[in-house]
């Protein structure tokens, strides 16, 4: 079974390698950033992409909607520290068939990792199953009032890029960039790059 690992920490991803290897599983490459995964996945198409939450230029969430997108047949997984609904509604959203817990990952990776590879969908133990299987059943949308394409700006200007950088890495114009900036400002009540900055980190889109 092939696997892709991407975390913007080395370390911790090559010890997660170190893991996955151990039980027969075969790690086909790793990415330090979302756009990386992204990249690979359409590349390699691998049965798996085991996605960090808080990696640079393009969160765990928007990469798995982007991978969902190009590979279909690939199933994510993401791992993160947060155990809140919101966050968990929002995985499973974007189309993720299993969320990890970082403090659980060693016991948990593997059998999540075998489960969504054969279409179950794995949740750490603690998170909410109820919550999880309402939204299923009533195949219910995230509410954040961002588009995909506006979640993508807020981070990457939330990282400190210039609309310049911006329209570079999503290969639009900076006209275009500065529009989703002003819309995304307008529904978040928003009036400076300092708030979106702190709704970023709220988000837990960017590490404070």
């Amino acid at each position: 079974m092939n696997v892709l690992l991407a975390d913007d920490h080395a370390m911790f991803r090559q010890s997660l390698r170190s893991l996955l290897e151990r039980e027969g599983l075969n790690v086909v490459a790793e990415a330090g950033d979302g756009r990386e995964a992204v990249r690979l996945a359409g590349r390699l198409r691998p049965r798996v992409a085991v996605l960090d939450f808080s990696m640079p230029q393009l969160n765990g969430i928007e990469a798995a909607r982007a991978i969902r997108k190009r590979v279909p047949e690939t199933a994510t997984i993401l791992l993160t520290m947060f155990e809140e609904d919101g966050y968990v509604l929002g995985a499973l959203a974007a189309g993720m068939r299993g969320y990890v817990l970082k403090a659980q990952a060693a016991a948990d990776l593997v059998t999540a990792i075998r489960e969504v590879a054969n279409g179950a969908v794995y949740l750490s133990p603690g998170i909410s199953r109820t919550l999880a299987d309402y939204h299923l059943q009533q195949d219910r949308t995230n509410a954040d009032p961002l588009t995909d394409r506006e979640r993508q700006v807020l981070q990457l200007v939330a990282e400190g890029k210039t609309m310049r950088e911006v329209s570079g890495l999503l290969n639009v114009s900076v006209k275009t960039v500065e529009s989703h900036r002003t819309r995304l400002m307008r529904k978040l009540d928003l009036h400076n790059t300092a708030g979106l900055v702190r709704y970023a980190i709220r988000s837990g889109l960017i590490r404070a």
